[in-house]
């Protein structure tokens, strides 16, 4: 027996391949077998089957797959090989010998290919390896989502492993063989630039030195055409070995090298480097009296010192860097290091740029106010070696002559601190192998546009990194002494290397202050910028030139979410916030996202880091009492909402809080729309209800809370015990009895669901009591129906069924249908347990006459399936069968199959009637079939 997910997804046997059936049924047991001899949850299998619209029925349908799986594999004999399909609580495990599984195989020869010391026997396991694949990875399977992953995951390890065996080859001398290895799958990966490098080296290498410049010219074009880019560093490397005549196997290497030399962009020695000078550059007006001799110059101020990380933003430089004429654009918010970013880079690659470097600050966020463009195009032509006297007046004329000296240099040019797109452009060089590299707190979006400019966002520090910050400056030794202080300061600072040099920079000045204790003093928010500040320079000055660019209605939005208990915040939150609409606050979190004071990390969801949060809070210090309240009611109405949609009349908040002042809230078109709002504001909602507690806002902080019932509901065993229980004493600090059942009676409920029975009773033996007192009659027939199955549980039948009685009564003199069918439902399933069908029976029936159309199908299947039962336990056989006939029958009619299938069920199990199987048969199969 053997597994196979290189090529389709099938199983072999000796007999031949089993009939797997359709793509769900193959895409299940791919899911499995990438997690072999590993528990896999249902909502993972689901994930991997549908992504993020599974269908109502998916466990259903998963289900049915299973079953058939298994029957495959029982036939198959796979017991004998040690294969068993198994479950496991709420999670499957397919248990496998690794041996049987085809990408295990694989795994393994390359293990042992990269173990051997011949290249002839590395040629030997690889070429064993890729003969394991029969096409693509996953094949015949739905590979969307977790699939899709694992299927590009396996394909990268293929594509991987054919690069590997080229250079083995190359290692054998045979390079003709490498080529051909290559060529195939660079046809079928055109714009995979590693596998395109490897052929280019490896055609040069066999001696077909046009067939490579011809291999890299397509691959240039193509990328340029199909996604407007220039080639990265592998494919430029190549191509620059081939134009300098760079050593082939068995020449001297020129210079001491075999490496691939720079590209234009400058990633290693210059063209030449050894042998001869750079060629001077090649200006048409270098004999214009206006013009003296060229020279190479440089305008950089000097590296920064200290600098630590920020190796994928370098690298990212530098390939934004290997196009023609491009505009390299770093932005962030300030204090993230972006002019040290650029200089570090600069001076890194000087050799790229023989004709010079040349640099302005364009002071965007100063104080002092933006140079006037003629003074910088007046520095940048006298440094090319244009007379004082001969430099033009205008701007566009310098620019102009600007454009002209550089048409023909490798030449770079740094704009830093860029306030604007007109700034820059005016400035930007004539030559194609010229680079520019822009720093902004603005994004720049219209040097985008216009340019082509190739954006390199940079953010903060790992903290690794903010501590090696801290180490240049106060040395290592200081930073051994005391590592985890180090860490905790470099959090505390977020990551933002302003922070950690002023940080840095008050710790060095007092070699008597400890890390711990200056990180104590940052814990407290209130004085944390005070201590970020020192001289001129810090995080608060930084800011407050980057928040004077801004429009008033920008500023009056960042004051305000200073004051945002929560982590994250939408258009919605931030005009509940303002006082403004959603379509104001969105325009404001684009102007503030724009000079990077918010980061937008998904659509419609923004983030503000920490420092900024205080500063921002420190805007409009008076505001924030008003500012919390607003956000909070905003939480009581978006919640209420969502509530009323995932469960219609179901809402257990009637009383809204005193001044409460909703602002505007969403719609949600749905149930899911809902329960997926619910969920990823779980921990804001938190956050609020613990700012609301905080500052004495008792009657939101339960309300908020509570009014997440539909999903503590879905997701019960998810530790909601915490944060009920904070609600619970903010009930009490209001003395609210109404609020105090309501959270008791949640709470027994999730008590009870974790396993801890004797709390949850303790707790809902209280609840129906505080519920009478508030005369919340409603709440206390609910409070009755969860503590009678808590009671049942514990062997208390007989006062389960008497307080499931009382919630009947309840419910029906409040004229409440929803909950008197509920507590009907318990009361029948009670008597059931009881031995009691003939009253099991009546309840059922009685729960019925409330209405077929006040409660879904799928209701109404489960009582009619429990009359159904109840007519069995009593003797009456044919009227049972009726029963649970036409709970089938009105599950089928509404769609509802898996109680059309609990029903039939039910019936085969007292009748053999050949429609029930058929019908069994068909239910079944829907539940499996692929919508």
């Amino acid at each position: 027996m053997e597994f196979r997910l290189l090529g389709t997804v099938s199983v072999d046997t000796r007999t031949g391949p089993l009939p797997l059936g359709p793509a769900k049924r193959r895409s299940l047991l791919a899911a499995l077998l990438l997690s072999a001899n590993t528990p896999v949850p249902v909502a993972r299998l689901t994930d991997s089957l549908w992504g993020e619209e599974p269908p109502p029925r998916a466990r259903g349908v998963i289900q049915g797959h299973v079953s058939r799986l298994r029957a495959l594999l029982t036939g198959a004999e796979a017991q004998a090989y040690g294969v068993e399909l198994v479950t496991l609580g709420d999670a499957y495990v397919l248990r496998v010998p690794e041996t049987l599984l085809d990408y295990q195989r694989f795994e393994e020869l390359l293990m042992l290919a990269r173990q051997q010391r011949s290249a002839a026997d590395t040629v030997r396991m690889l070429d064993d390896a890729l003969s394991l694949w029969q096409g693509p990875a996953l094949g015949g399977t739905f590979t969307e989502g977790p699939l899709q992953a694992a299927a590009h995951t396996l394909e990268e390890s293929r594509l991987a492993t054919v690069e590997e065996l080229a250079r083995a080859y190359a290692d054998l001398g045979e390079h003709h063989r490498a080529a051909s290895v290559l060529r195939a799958e660079a046809v079928a990966h055109p714009m995979r630039e590693s596998l395109a490098a490897a052929l280019i080296l490896a055609l040069y290498r066999a001696g077909r030195q046009s067939e490579a410049l011809d291999w890299f010219h397509r691959t240039r074009r193509l990328l340029a055409d199909e996604l407007g880019i220039d080639p990265g560093h592998e494919l430029a490397d190549a191509y620059a070995l081939i134009l300098r005549g760079g050593p082939r196997p068995g020449a001297a290497p020129a210079g001491g090298t075999d490496a691939a030399g720079a590209s234009r962009a400058g990633t290693g020695p210059a063209e030449g480097a050894g042998t001869t000078a750079p060629p001077g550059p090649r200006v048409p007006a270098a004999h214009s009296p206006s013009v003296a001799p060229p020279h190479p110059t440089d305008l950089l101020p000097r590296a920064p010192r200290g600098f630590h990380g920020r190796n994928a933003e370098l690298a990212a430089l530098t390939r934004a860097a290997a196009g023609e004429a491009p505009v390299c654009l770093v932005t962030g918010p300030a204090g993230v290091g972006k002019t040290s970013l650029a200089l570090q880079w600069a001076h890194h690659n000087p050799a790229a740029f023989p004709d010079g470097r040349l640099f302005a600050d364009l002071r965007g966020f100063s104080e002092t106010g933006e140079p006037a463009l003629i003074d910088v195009l007046r520095e940048f032509l006298l440094a090319l070696g244009v007379a004082p006297r001969r430099v033009p007046e205008s701007v566009s004329a310098a620019a102009a002559l600007f454009r002209s000296l550089t048409d023909r240099r490798r030449l770079l040019v740094v704009l830093d601190n860029a306030r604007d797109s007109a700034t820059v452009r005016a400035l930007l060089p004539g030559g194609t192998d010229c680079v520019t590299l822009v720093t902004s707190r603005n994004r720049l979006e219209g040097l985008i546009a216009s340019d082509a400019a190739r954006p390199v966002p940079l953010g903060i520090l790992e903290p690794q990194d903010g501590t090696a910050l801290l180490a240049g400056v106060l040395g290592e030794e200081r930073i051994l002494a005391e590592p985890v202080a180090a860490r905790r300061l470099a959090e505390l600072c977020g990551g933002l290397p302003l922070a950690l040099r002023v940080t840095a920079a008050r710790l060095a000045g007092r070699p008597q202050w400890t890390l711990a204790g200056l990180a104590d003093e940052l814990a407290d928010e209130r004085g944390r910028l005070t201590f970020l500040d020192v001289d001129d320079t810090g995080v608060s000055a930084a800011l407050r030139l980057t928040v004077q660019q801004l429009p008033a209605y920008a500023v009056r939005q960042l004051a305000r979410l200073g004051h945002h208990p929560g982590g994250h915040f939408d258009p919605y939150t931030c005009a509940a916030l303002a006082g403004t609409d959603p379509a104001a606050a969105a325009a404001a979190l684009e102007r503030l996202g724009s000079a990077h004071l918010v980061t937008e990390t998904a659509p419609g969801r923004w983030v503000l880091h920490d420092l900024v949060r205080l500063y921002a809070r420190g805007l409009d210090p008076a505001s924030g009492a008003e500012a919390l309240v607003d956000v909070l009611d905003h939480y009581i109405a978006t919640a209420l909402a969502a509530a009323d949609t995932a469960e219609p009349g179901g809402e257990p908040c009637f009383v809204l809080p005193e001044g409460y002042r909703p602002a505007a809230v969403r719609d949600f078109a749905d149930r899911a729309a809902a329960m997926h709002w619910l969920a990823t504001e779980r921990d804001d909602l938190a956050r609020a209800a613990v700012a609301a507690r905080g500052a004495g806002l008792h009657d939101r902080a339960w309300r908020i809370i509570l009014l997440q019932w539909p999903q503590v509901v879905w997701r019960v065993r998810d530790s909601w015990a915490p944060l009920l229980e904070l609600a619970l004493d903010s009930a009490r600090a209001k003395q609210d009895l109404y609020a105090e059942s309501r959270v008791l009676n949640l709470l027994g409920w999730v008590l009870t669901e974790e396993g801890r029975t004797a709390e949850a009773l303790t707790l809902l033996e209280r609840s129906p009591g505080l519920a009478q007192q508030a005369g919340d009659r409603l709440g206390e027939a609910t409070a009755l129906i969860n503590l009678a199955v808590v009671q049942a549980g514990q062997g208390e039948l007989d006062r389960a069924l008497e307080g499931c009685g009382r919630a009947v009564v309840l419910a029906r003199e409040e004229e409440d249908r929803h909950t008197e069918m509920l507590a009907l439902q318990h009361l029948a399933r009670l008597q059931l347990s009881a031995h009691r069908p003939g009253d099991a029976l009546g309840s059922a029936r009685t729960a019925l006459a409330l209405g077929p159309e006040h409660e879904e199908a799928a209701r109404r299947s489960l009582l009619l399936a429990v009359s159904g039962e109840a007519r069995l336990a009593l003797g009456e056989e044919d009227e049972g069968i009726l029963l649970l006939d036409r709970a089938a029958e009105e599950a089928e009619r509404a769609g509802y199959d898996e109680g059309a299938v609990r029903a039939l069920e039910a019936l085969l199990r007292v009748s053999a009637r050949a429609e029930y199987r058929t019908r069994h048969a068909l239910a079944l199969r829907r539940l499996t079939d692929e919508g």
